[in-house]
């Protein structure tokens, strides 16, 4: 319906704790429209209700075109001992990316739009995009995840591109 502005890194919102959906009615169901429409649009495969600055623990994911999963109030119940290595970003600070190591499987429980309770088993780059977006719903932006290095270089060539 609508494409929303991302608010960029560092936007203290991004730092936010996101709070629990009560509601599961037709301003949910536009939101994650919104969601959809604004995380194509910048482009990207996962897009938190935060980073267009709404404070709920609400994201969607589409990893294969024309198939969106939506995420609303989501909880890791386990996680795989073994990890994995992957290059992760955000629509926050697009074009800039590095190599984040998170537990290779989990599984989730989550609401879906209409408040439906769902449990799923993810593996692989699935299982990583769900634990990257579930870091943005707990005010924990993908930089954390690095070492204080390799963040302080990407955080200071980020600064320089932005300067006019």
């Amino acid at each position: 319906m609508a494409i929303r502005p991302i608010l960029p890194y560092p936007h203290p919102g991004l730092s936010e704790i996101c709070a629990p959906v009560t509601a599961f009615d037709d301003h949910m169901q536009e939101l994650v429209t919104d969601l959809i429409d604004t995380m194509r649009a910048a482009p990207g495969v996962g897009i938190t209700a935060a980073h267009i600055g709404v404070k709920q623990r609400v994201f969607v994911l589409e990893l294969t075109p024309g198939t969106v999963l939506t995420y609303i109030n989501p909880e890791i119940i386990s996680q795989s001992p073994q990890t994995m290595r992957h290059v992760e970003g955000s629509v926050s600070m697009p074009g800039f990316t590095d190599e984040v190591e998170r537990p290779s499987g989990i599984e989730v429980r989550f609401q879906d739009v209409s408040g439906a309770e769902h449990s799923q088993t993810a593996e692989g780059f699935h299982a990583i995009c769900i634990q990257h977006e579930i870091d943005q719903l707990d005010g924990i932006f993908w930089l954390k995840r690095l070492s204080k290095l390799k963040r302080d270089r990407l955080v200071k060539k980020w600064e320089k591109s932005r300067k006019p």
